[in-house]
């Protein structure tokens, strides 16, 4: 799961995150997030756990401090850099969700995005469109699109959708062709 560390201008961000969580423990799935206890992700986390959710947060040891790291979940991991950090979430995640969020969560989702269109994993990728806060980047990938970088399939990877339980309920729906497999160099 990528979210921000923020909460945002508009409520509908964090009640979102919590709805999210909630139904990911009602669903009796996993979360694993980048284990911060603030905005977004907090949020997130706090709901899932409420909701009896195991809870996997994973936090580099810079950001353990000023993301006030989340010492109540089922796992908290502190690693050295944000580079293991992404890729131990991604070798323990079977599905890719990014809610609203700033400059780090639209990498995560462009990393796993990428990952996924070269064939490093089968994992399903979604975006949880809350509020129209994704319609600029969805117009801008179009736009993208129809300048010859991106294809249609590319694009068709990432599954959007307005609300929580739908965007998992089609998350779920779909074939998983395994975790992330990447050269242990």
């Amino acid at each position: 799961m990528f979210c921000g560390s923020r909460s945002g201008a508009d409520a509908r961000y964090e009640y979102a995150a919590r709805e999210l969580g909630r139904l990911l423990g009602e669903r009796g799935l996993e979360l694993v997030y980048g284990g911060g206890n603030v905005g977004l992700m907090g949020a997130l986390a706090d709901a899932a756990l409420a909701a009896g959710a195991k809870v996997t947060g994973i936090i580099p040891e810079a950001l353990i401090s000023r993301e006030v790291g989340h010492r109540g979940l089922t796992e908290l991991h502190v690693v050295p850099n944000m580079h293991v950090r992404k890729r131990m979430m991604a070798e323990r995640a079977d599905a890719f969700i990014a809610l609203p969020g700033g400059i780090g969560t639209f990498e995560e989702l462009f990393e796993v995005w990428t990952w996924r269109q070269l064939g490093y994993h089968g994992s399903p990728l979604g975006l949880l469109d809350v509020a129209g806060y994704y319609q600029q980047l969805l117009a801008f990938m179009r736009h993208t699109r129809e300048q010859g970088f991106l294809s249609a399939e590319q694009l068709d990877l990432l599954v959007v959708d307005t609300d929580a339980g739908r965007l998992l309920d089609r998350l779920q729906s779909m074939p998983s062709n395994g975790r992330l497999k990447l050269n242990q160099t």
